[in-house]
C-alpha cells in the first residue's frame, strides 16, 4: 500500500501558507519555548524513582486542561485513583483537601471528572489490550491525551520474540495509535539502575555525591524509547539536598519537530519549578500558572460587580 501523495502535498501547501500543526502553549514564554503539547505525538517522561514524576506530570496535565480544555485518559498502575483525583483537586484549588471550601471542592470535583478518566488497574494489560481499550473509550468519550504511567507495568507477551524486538513493536504500535486517532500519548518511564548509581563527584560545588539526571539512553528499554519518541523530557530533583529538594528540574531532551516553536533545553539551564506550600503545585520564575486562572476569574467577577453597582 502506498501513501496518498496528494494528501501529503496538501500538508506541504498548508505549511507554505504558515498553517502548521497546533502545538498547545501555556502562555509562559520560558516554558513554551521548551515544551508544548502536540496531538498525535508520542512523548516520554523519564526520571529516577522518588523524584515526583507522576506528581509533576499531573500538574502539567491540569494546566493544559485549564488552559485548553484538554481531556486525558489515564492508565496509572502505581497510584490509587482517589489519590490522583485528590492531587488534581488540590492543585486546582492550591490548597490541601481539608482546607478547600465545599463549593470550590464540588466545582473542582466536576472539573476533574470532565477532563480526566481513569482506567481500572485491578488487572494487568498488555499494550495491545490497553490500546484496544483506549480505542473503544475514544468512541464513547472524546479525549486528547493517553497517559501510560509507567510503561514497564504493562504485561509483556514475549512469545515468539525477545524483549528488544517487543519494545520496538510496542512503541511502533503506540505511534500508529497516536496518528490514527490524533491522540498524544505521554509515557512515564523509570531510569535503569546503572543511571541511579552515577553521582556527581565529591568536589561538585552544589550537589556532591548526589545522583545526576539520567539521559535519553538511560530509560528502561534503552535508546529505543528516545528513537521512537517525538518529545522526551527528564524530570529530576535533588532529594538529598537541604535546600534544592523542593525544585523540580525539567530537561527537554528531544523535540523532533522544532518548527512547531519549541526546542530542547540545555543541561546547564533546565526549566526550574519550585514546589509551592503544602506541595499543591509549582512556580516557574516565581509565577504560579494555576493562580493566573484564579486571578483572571476574580478580576472578571469584580468588574461585573462594579458595573452592576454603577448601573
Amino acid at each position: 500500500m502506498l501513501i496518498n501523495y496528494s494528501e501529503h502535498i496538501d500538508k506541504l501547501n498548508d505549511f507554505r501558507k504558515g498553517k502548521v500543526q497546533k502545538a498547545y502553549a501555556l502562555g509562559n514564554k520560558e516554558f513554551d519555548a521548551a515544551f508544548r503539547l502536540v496531538k498525535g505525538h508520542l512523548c516520554f517522561i523519564l526520571g529516577h524513582n522518588n523524584v515526583g514524576k507522576t506528581h509533576f506530570t499531573f500538574y502539567l496535565m491540569l494546566l493544559y486542561a485549564i488552559k485548553h480544555n484538554i481531556k486525558f485518559l489515564i492508565f496509572s498502575s502505581e497510584n490509587e485513583p482517589y489519590s490522583l483525583i485528590r492531587k488534581l483537586i488540590e492543585m486546582r484549588e492550591q490548597k490541601p483537601i481539608n482546607q478547600i471550601e465545599e463549593s470550590d471542592y464540588e466545582e473542582s470535583k466536576e472539573f476533574v471528572d470532565r477532563h480526566f478518566k481513569f482506567v481500572d488497574t485491578n488487572r494487568q494489560y498488555t499494550y495491545k489490550e490497553l490500546l484496544h481499550l483506549a480505542s473503544n473509550i475514544k468512541e464513547a468519550w472524546e479525549y486528547d491525551v493517553l497517559l501510560i504511567d509507567p510503561i514497564n507495568s504493562l504485561r509483556k507477551d514475549l512469545r515468539n520474540t525477545n524483549g528488544y524486538e517487543y519494545n520496538y513493536e510496542q512503541l511502533t504500535e503506540i505511534r500508529i495509535f497516536c496518528k490514527k486517532y490524533n491522540i498524544a500519548t505521554w509515557i512515564c518511564c523509570h531510569a535503569v539502575t546503572e543511571a541511579l548509581r552515577r553521582k556527581h563527584p565529591t568536589n561538585h560545588p552544589n550537589f556532591p555525591n548526589q545522583p545526576i539526571p539520567p539521559g535519553s539512553g538511560d530509560s528502561e528499554g534503552g535508546a529505543v524509547n528516545s528513537n521512537r519518541a517525538d518529545e522526551m523530557i527528564c524530570l529530576h530533583r535533588y532529594i538529598y539536598s537541604p535546600d534544592a529538594w523542593m525544585y523540580t528540574r525539567m530537561y527537554v531532551l528531544k523535540v523532533k519537530e522544532i518548527n512547531l516553536g519549541f526546542k530542547p533545553t540545555s543541561f546547564e539551564r533546565p526549566l526550574l519549578f519550585k514546589s509551592t506550600a503544602n506541595n499543591v503545585g509549582f512556580e516557574i520564575g516565581g509565577i504560579n500558572l494555576v493562580n493566573i486562572r484564579k486571578k483572571k476569574q476574580l478580576t472578571i467577577e469584580n468588574n461585573t460587580t462594579e458595573n452592576s453597582r454603577e448601573a
